[in-house]
């Protein structure tokens, strides 16, 4: 049966005066079936039109909330994806005002609410990019989720229950969406601070498992672009474990930059897991295998090949600095070929390289090896009157994860 306006006012009231937060996220998404029956109703509403109408008829500020809500309907209807994001941001902005007097119970209309205003955002800045027009609606967007984050943060009134601090976490996480994808990724450190800056906030280990996944991932991410690579392998392992099996396409972006970091430690993923992910199995595999056998130059051939979607996705420099592993893997390989010896020539690494299609002097291969020891891939030392390797009669190749900085 088709809602009317009447009955949707009617609805809306009951359910703020129960306090049913997920009843209130329905009623108020843009996607619920009830939208489609206000836009027929309505056909072509104005503002104006139905404020004269319909003001008033339920306490402020939900009468401007229920006639938004039409408006961002009929924009979607109408594919006006601009308007539809404007109305929402302002609808969220009304929202505002009944959200701070209020207590927990109104967060998952909030978070309702932000998503969709998200969305629509993102589809804004589509359709504007589409047609050659400039938009900064994920921009705006971003701003209006900071409110949203400070009225959850300033609760001090709410039992602790029913605080609207347990919002911060999922709000945080919708930041951090908005300023990876408008790359305005500085900003982040702004609202991190005013988290951390704040002892009332119960534990992160407390909330949904979905808002630690998102914030340890964002933080991960974060951590790794800054090149912490160590805080970055901690927060997204985490991520990783706590994420929903179910939840495929979460656990292959967080696997997109755990895997290299992993690497970079010495840990190669088994057969099994790149089997679960095609995607990621298509653009890693062939550094694995290289690694693996220490083909220098079919490593060099999979950097070449991926280049452009290692760059994109922020990737290059961390799996050019993990060829490093393929050195040493070849130089192990050299060192098992000579039953393990203690003195090895240069010549021998030198050849080894060659083999491998590496075409470089005796000094070169010299420098090669130098670089491998001073790194800490190899335990020894050169000596150049005899341009002899002596290497370490013990350990001599150190696994790479008990290097003192193995993720250097």
């Amino acid at each position: 049966m088709a809602m009317t306006f009447s009955t949707f006012i009617l609805t809306l009231a009951e359910t703020i005066q129960s306090e049913n937060g997920p009843n209130l996220a329905y009623l108020l998404r843009p996607t619920s079936p009830h939208g489609k029956d206000l836009v027929r109703e309505f056909r072509n509403p104005t503002r104006e039109a139905l404020t004269s109408r319909y003001g008033g008829c339920i306490e402020s500020p939900w009468d401007d909330i229920a006639i938004r809500y039409v408006m961002v309907t009929t924009h979607i209807a109408r594919k006006r994806t601009g308007e539809a994001f404007n109305e929402q941001s302002q609808l969220v902005s009304q929202f505002f005002r009944y959200l701070i007097n209020n207590t927990g119970w109104t967060l998952p209309a909030l978070f309702s609410m932000l998503r969709d205003l998200r969305d629509l955002a993102f589809d804004a800045d589509n359709y504007a990019r589409y047609n050659n027009q400039k938009s900064e609606c994920m921009e705006s967007a971003a701003g209006v989720v900071v409110k949203a984050f400070s009225n959850c943060m300033t609760d001090r009134t709410s039992p602790p229950s029913e605080s609207r601090k347990w919002g911060v976490y999922y709000v945080v996480g919708l930041v951090l969406k908005c300023y990876f994808r408008v790359k305005r990724i500085s900003l982040s450190k702004n609202i991190l601070r005013a988290l951390n800056a704040n002892p009332d906030i119960p534990p992160l280990s407390e909330y949904p498992r979905s808002h630690q996944v998102t914030y340890r991932y964002y933080l991960g991410m974060l951590s790794f672009l800054n090149e912490d690579y160590t805080k970055s392998e901690q927060e997204l392992t985490l991520a990783f474990y706590q994420c929903y099996i179910p939840a495929h396409g979460n656990q292959e972006r967080i696997l997109t930059y755990l895997l290299p970091l992993r690497v970079l430690r010495g840990h190669l993923p088994t057969r099994d897991l790149m089997d679960r992910f095609p995607v990621l199995d298509e653009l890693f595999t062939p550094f694995i295998t290289a690694i693996r056998a220490g083909d220098i130059s079919a490593y060099d051939a999979a950097l070449e090949k991926w280049e452009r979607r290692l760059l994109e996705l922020n990737l290059w420099l961390t799996l050019e600095r993990a060829r490093e592993l393929c050195i040493r893997g070849l130089f192990r390989r050299v060192w098992v070929a000579t039953d393990q010896s203690t003195r090895i020539p240069v010549s021998m690494f030198h050849c080894s390289l060659r083999l491998k299609g590496i075409d470089v002097s005796m000094e070169e291969a010299e420098c090669y090896v130098a670089n491998m020891i001073y790194q800490g891939y190899m335990r020894g030392y050169i000596s150049h009157e005899k341009s002899m390797v002596v290497l370490a009669s013990v350990n001599a190749f150190p696994k790479v994860a008990d290097r003192s900085a193995p993720l250097s």
